[in-house]
Protein backbone atom coordinates (compact mmCIF):
# COMPACT_ATOMS: atom_id res chain seq x y z
CA UNK A 1 0.00 0.00 0.00
CA UNK A 2 1.30 3.45 -0.85
CA UNK A 3 0.35 5.42 2.25
CA UNK A 4 2.25 6.82 5.21
CA UNK A 5 0.39 5.77 8.35
CA UNK A 6 1.18 6.74 11.93
CA UNK A 7 3.04 3.47 12.57
CA UNK A 8 5.55 4.53 9.92
CA UNK A 9 6.29 7.81 11.66
CA UNK A 10 8.86 7.91 14.41
CA UNK A 11 7.27 9.68 17.37
CA UNK A 12 8.17 7.67 20.50
CA UNK A 13 10.85 9.34 22.57
CA UNK A 14 12.61 6.08 23.45
CA UNK A 15 13.00 5.07 19.81
CA UNK A 16 14.21 8.56 18.84
CA UNK A 17 16.82 8.40 21.61
CA UNK A 18 17.96 4.98 20.36
CA UNK A 19 18.28 6.33 16.84
CA UNK A 20 20.49 9.23 17.84
CA UNK A 21 22.37 7.36 20.56
CA UNK A 22 23.39 4.38 18.44
CA UNK A 23 22.66 5.86 15.06
CA UNK A 24 26.24 5.57 13.93
CA UNK A 25 25.14 4.96 10.35
CA UNK A 26 24.88 8.36 8.74
CA UNK A 27 25.63 9.97 5.42
CA UNK A 28 24.73 13.02 3.39
CA UNK A 29 22.88 13.25 0.09
CA UNK A 30 22.44 16.95 -0.49
CA UNK A 31 20.12 18.54 0.69
CA UNK A 32 19.53 15.78 3.29
CA UNK A 33 21.52 14.19 6.08
CA UNK A 34 20.33 10.66 6.80
CA UNK A 35 20.80 8.86 10.11
CA UNK A 36 19.56 5.29 10.42
CA UNK A 37 19.78 2.22 12.61
CA UNK A 38 18.15 -1.21 12.84
CA UNK A 39 15.88 -2.30 15.68
CA UNK A 40 13.61 -5.26 16.30
CA UNK A 41 10.93 -3.58 18.45
CA UNK A 42 8.70 -2.13 15.75
CA UNK A 43 5.46 -3.67 14.52
CA UNK A 44 6.18 -4.63 10.93
CA UNK A 45 7.19 -1.36 9.28
CA UNK A 46 10.14 0.98 8.98
CA UNK A 47 9.74 4.34 10.73
CA UNK A 48 10.93 7.79 9.67
CA UNK A 49 11.54 11.13 11.32
CA UNK A 50 11.73 14.40 9.35
CA UNK A 51 13.51 17.43 10.76
CA UNK A 52 13.86 20.93 9.31
CA UNK A 53 15.80 23.45 11.35
CA UNK A 54 14.26 26.69 12.49
CA UNK A 55 17.66 28.26 11.88
CA UNK A 56 17.27 27.74 8.12
CA UNK A 57 13.59 28.66 7.81
CA UNK A 58 12.12 31.08 10.35
CA UNK A 59 8.58 30.75 8.98
CA UNK A 60 6.67 27.60 9.90
CA UNK A 61 4.98 27.64 6.49
CA UNK A 62 8.30 27.02 4.73
CA UNK A 63 9.43 24.38 7.25
CA UNK A 64 6.14 22.52 6.83
CA UNK A 65 6.43 22.66 3.04
CA UNK A 66 9.86 21.05 3.13
CA UNK A 67 8.63 18.37 5.55
CA UNK A 68 5.69 17.62 3.26
CA UNK A 69 8.05 17.28 0.29
CA UNK A 70 10.31 14.84 2.15
CA UNK A 71 7.41 12.74 3.47
CA UNK A 72 5.85 12.57 0.00
CA UNK A 73 9.16 11.53 -1.57
CA UNK A 74 9.55 8.80 1.07
CA UNK A 75 5.97 7.64 0.58
CA UNK A 76 6.52 7.20 -3.15
CA UNK A 77 9.87 5.41 -2.79
CA UNK A 78 9.49 3.44 0.45
CA UNK A 79 9.30 0.17 -1.46
CA UNK A 80 13.08 0.49 -1.97
CA UNK A 81 13.55 0.06 1.78
CA UNK A 82 12.76 -3.61 2.28
CA UNK A 83 12.51 -5.22 5.71
CA UNK A 84 14.93 -8.07 6.23
CA UNK A 85 13.52 -10.63 8.65
CA UNK A 86 12.75 -9.18 12.07
CA UNK A 87 15.03 -6.16 11.75
CA UNK A 88 13.36 -2.88 10.95
CA UNK A 89 14.97 0.48 10.34
CA UNK A 90 14.60 3.83 12.01
CA UNK A 91 15.51 6.62 9.59
CA UNK A 92 15.89 10.34 10.26
CA UNK A 93 15.91 12.82 7.37
CA UNK A 94 17.49 16.15 8.36
CA UNK A 95 17.20 18.98 5.84
CA UNK A 96 20.47 20.91 5.39
CA UNK A 97 19.88 23.52 2.69
CA UNK A 98 19.03 27.17 3.34
CA UNK A 99 16.89 27.34 0.20
CA UNK A 100 13.56 25.89 -0.82
CA UNK A 101 14.18 23.30 -3.52
CA UNK A 102 11.81 21.79 -6.09
CA UNK A 103 10.16 18.51 -5.23
CA UNK A 104 12.00 16.50 -7.89
CA UNK A 105 15.38 17.38 -6.32
CA UNK A 106 14.22 16.18 -2.90
CA UNK A 107 12.62 13.12 -4.48
CA UNK A 108 15.92 12.18 -6.16
CA UNK A 109 17.82 12.71 -2.88
CA UNK A 110 15.41 10.50 -0.90
CA UNK A 111 15.52 7.79 -3.58
CA UNK A 112 19.35 7.81 -3.57
CA UNK A 113 19.40 7.72 0.24
CA UNK A 114 17.06 4.73 0.44
CA UNK A 115 19.18 2.84 -2.08
CA UNK A 116 22.31 3.55 0.00
CA UNK A 117 20.62 2.34 3.18
CA UNK A 118 19.81 -0.98 1.55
Amino acid sequence: MNTLCKAERLYKRTLIEKLFARGNHSFTVFPLRIIYTSVDQLDDVNAILVSVSKRHFKRAVKRNRVKRQIREAYRRNKSLLKTDGEKHRLVAFIYLSDDLLPSHVIDNAVCTALQQIV
